[in-house]
This record gives C-alpha cells, sequence and structure tokens, in this order.
C-alpha cells in the first residue's frame, strides 16, 4: 500500500525480507501496445494539439445532367473541414527519503529477522521508490487514455485532461441496455466500425476480466482431450477484420473496446532540456533526498470513428 505522510523514513517505510512483489492486476496492455510512457510517441510544442482535420461527402447518388443543362457551371459545391483535437496534461509525483531511512538498509522488522537464509531485497531505497512512481503513472496513463474525459486548461488553475477512448468514441457506440455479452454485439460494431471507414490497421479488443471470460464462451470451442480443457480466445475473426484480444485491468467491466492501435500514439509536450518524462532532484530542506518525476502526456487516437465500444453489459 502506499504511505500518504509525504517521507520515507524508518518508521514509515519498515524493511521486510522476502520477495517484493507488486499486489494486484496493474497491467497496462493498451499503453504498452501504443507506445509506453519513455518516449517514441508525438511531440507537440503546446499543451493541445490537432488530432485531425475531416470532411464529408454528400451521399452518393447518380447524375441526371442534361447536354443542355451541361451548356451551363453548376453551382459550386464547398467541403467544409472541422478538426478535433486533445489535450496533454500533467503526470506529476514525488519522492522523498530520509537520510536515516537510507543508512538502514539491512535493518529489519523484528518479524523479519526469525527467517533465516532471506536478504532483505530492497538495498537502494531511493532506486526502489522511484521505480514503483514510475509504475504508479503508467498504470494511471494507461488508465487515462482508456477512461478520461477532456477538459481544457483555460488558466494556470484548472487542469488539463486528456480525452481517454471510451469518452472518446460516439460515432461506433453499441450500448448493449444491461444485456450479456453476445456475437450478436460484437458484429453489430464490427459493421459500424467498417461502415464508418476505419482503416482497420491493427485491431485489438480490450477487455476486463468478466468479458474476456465471456469472449472465450462465446467464442471458444474445446476439443475433447483425456488431459487438457478450457479455451483462451486470443484472436477472433469477424467478417470484416481479425481482431487480438487482451485483458485490460483498466477497461470498465461493463465495456468493449475495440481500437486501431495503429492510428494511436501517446503524445508529449516536452521540458525543455529536460525531457518528456524524467526524474529530477528538488531543492534540499533538510536531511533527505527529494525529487519529483514529471511527464506532460496525452492521446493521439487520430480520429474516433476509426474505434468502437460496447457499454452497458451485463458483469454477473
Amino acid at each position: 500500500m502506499a504511505n500518504e505522510s509525504g517521507v520515507g523514513t524508518v518508521w514509515s517505510c519498515p524493511n521486510f525480507v522476502g520477495q517484493l512483489i507488486t499486489l494486484g492486476a496493474y497491467q497496462t496492455p493498451f499503453l504498452n501496445d501504443i507506445g509506453g510512457i519513455q518516449g517514441g510517441g508525438k511531440v507537440v510544442q503546446s499543451e493541445e494539439y490537432a488530432l485531425n482535420q475531416q470532411f464529408s461527402l454528400e451521399s452518393a447518388s447518380q447524375p441526371a445532367i442534361t447536354e443542355t443543362a451541361s451548356l451551363t457551371a453548376p453551382t459550386a459545391i464547398t467541403y467544409v473541414r472541422t478538426q478535433d483535437v486533445n489535450t496533454t496534461q500533467i503526470f506529476q509525483k514525488a519522492v522523498n527519503i530520509s537520510y536515516r531511512k537510507l543508512s538502514n538498509a539491512q535493518a529489519l522488522e523484528a518479524s523479519s529477522i526469525a527467517v533465516t537464509g532471506q536478504l532483505q531485497p530492497v538495498q537502494d531505497e531511493r532506486t526502489t521508490q522511484i521505480n514503483a512512481v514510475i509504475k504508479q503513472i503508467a498504470w494511471d496513463v494507461d488508465y487515462t487514455f482508456l477512461n478520461g474525459v477532456y477538459q481544457k486548461a483555460t488558466n494556470a488553475a484548472t487542469a488539463a485532461k486528456t480525452r481517454g477512448m471510451f469518452a472518446a468514441i460516439s460515432t461506433n457506440a453499441v450500448a448493449a441496455g444491461t444485456t450479456a455479452l453476445s456475437a450478436s454485439l460484437i458484429n453489430q460494431l464490427a459493421k459500424k466500425i467498417v461502415d464508418s471507414g476505419s482503416p482497420l490497421g491493427r485491431m485489438v479488443c480490450y477487455v476486463n476480466s468478466f468479458q474476456k471470460q465471456a469472449l472465450s464462451a462465446i467464442y471458444g470451442y474445446a476439443p475433447e482431450d483425456r488431459r487438457t480443457g478450457g479455451v483462451n480466445i486470443e484472436r477472433i475473426e469477424t467478417d470484416f477484420f481479425v481482431m487480438e484480444v487482451r485483458f485490460a485491468p483498466n477497461v470498465p467491466a461493463a465495456n468493449l473496446l475495440i481500437a486501431d492501435i495503429s492510428v494511436c500514439a501517446p503524445v508529449f509536450s516536452p521540458v525543455p532540456s529536460k525531457g518528456v518524462f524524467f526524474y529530477e532532484e528538488l531543492a534540499k530542506v533538510g536531511a533527505a533526498e527529494q525529487g519529483q518525476i514529471y511527464g506532460q502526456i496525452g492521446l493521439d487516437y487520430v480520429a474516433e470513428e476509426f474505434h468502437g465500444e460496447i457499454t452497458g453489459l451485463t458483469t454477473s
């Protein structure tokens, strides 16, 4: 668990023996699939950035133009463009470890001394805490990229918030109406995606644990075997595209996302001479090592019409 006291001390962050593990399902498959938080995405010099500029054609029809009519030029048509935007937002966490805590890496809690043959795995508290903070920020970024709600910063006191996939999608949205996930719902969504003109680059389906099991129940076929049973659906073929299937803990249990990850990428606003995601020491005010991890990160999904979602699924 996290200690909210602010400073890692001998008393707030005791040492134990045993394997160091992170409890909970903290996988970040969507973030990993589109590039992660260590750079390599798109870089913008402003907080807000353009996702696309778009225009629509009129409905297709058969012209009926006579020779006489063709002698006069028709009324011109102007195709008006619109633009979708998103914003980077600040991800920032601090690390603060007292000198006293840094010096007692070998001092164990009394309950751990009786365990023989094991060493205290944390030999560098500062590095351990920095790595934990990076994992936490990655977890927060993955959650935001899926569930974030857009907010433009209009002044210094307003937090910019990037728009995530579920808030972005409106065209290819299927409302399940508190019904169970089914092949029919998947087919309905796949049809919406292809009809909206998605390039269908690399389609990936992201679901939480309940809907992952539901997908395996819907599409799985286990041949009879005396020794092995069960299925684990990792790819689904629809009439229009093949999609990979990912267990994604940050997807709401009642939702399903199909994203074309070939067009998705993290967006970074770099800090001059520091980079896009970095750790830096802070000024000392006492006997402690203080620093912060900082990044300005947003999501680029190009156009919401390239992706799709199902919401309102049953979860029991």
